[in-house]
């Protein structure tokens, strides 16, 4: 394995400086980073300036940061939206856990709960096997806090908004009537009688 050579100095009055081996591995031991492409051809896609994505992770490690997000697909899945949307779903709760031991606790022993009820692992599952696992945590304060925090982490971002066909927030543009007010894409359109023209003044 290939060590990384690094010098510790003490703060005593005579400085000396001891090499220690600092490998890859213990560099990022205990975070890790949950990486993966968009589809080629997709809105995202096209609209990335790259189809790779990356997030880092403070506290938790890759494995522990794919169950988060391979959880909230099972909770809130969408086949369009990609796993970098999921991704920021565990980035927030990781990040929340770097702030708060007990959070963090609470992920780590919600994971392990998930793998055994998983026969394992989690990751290993399939689907069915993973929403099982995941019903059988409903109500547990794990359960809450990851399903709360993907209300905002999955929805509130431009990926789930180019997704969707959300076109953004439009109160500084005038509001909705003129701009987006029927505009949804998923919907056949309403009639005629059941959508008049806006009264503009």
């Amino acid at each position: 394995m290939r060590t990384i050579p690094i010098a510790q100095a003490d703060n005593s009055a005579n400085v000396s400086k001891q090499s220690i081996a600092l490998t890859r591995r213990s560099l990022l031991k205990g975070t890790g980073v949950l990486m993966g492409t968009l589809a080629i051809g997709s809105p995202l896609a096209l609209l990335a300036p790259s189809n790779v994505w990356a997030v880092e992770l403070k506290l938790l490690n890759k494995d522990e940061g794919d169950t988060l997000l391979q959880m909230g697909r099972a909770l809130f899945p969408h086949e369009k939206l990609p796993d970098a949307a999921y991704a920021l779903l565990a980035k927030d709760l990781d990040a929340a856990a770097a702030a708060d031991p007990k959070l963090a606790a609470q992920l780590r022993d919600g994971i392990a709960s998930l793998n055994r009820a998983a026969g394992g692992s989690f990751l290993q599952a399939k689907g069915g096997e993973r929403l099982a696992a995941v019903k059988s945590l409903e109500g547990s304060p794990f359960f809450n806090t990851v399903r709360g925090k993907c209300v905002t982490s999955l929805y509130d971002n431009e990926m789930a908004f180019v997704t969707f066909g959300y076109p953004g927030s439009a109160w500084e543009k005038g509001g909705y009537i003129v701009r987006g007010f029927q505009d949804l894409q998923w919907l056949p359109n309403p009639p005629a009688d059941a959508s008049p023209q806006p009264y503009l003044g």
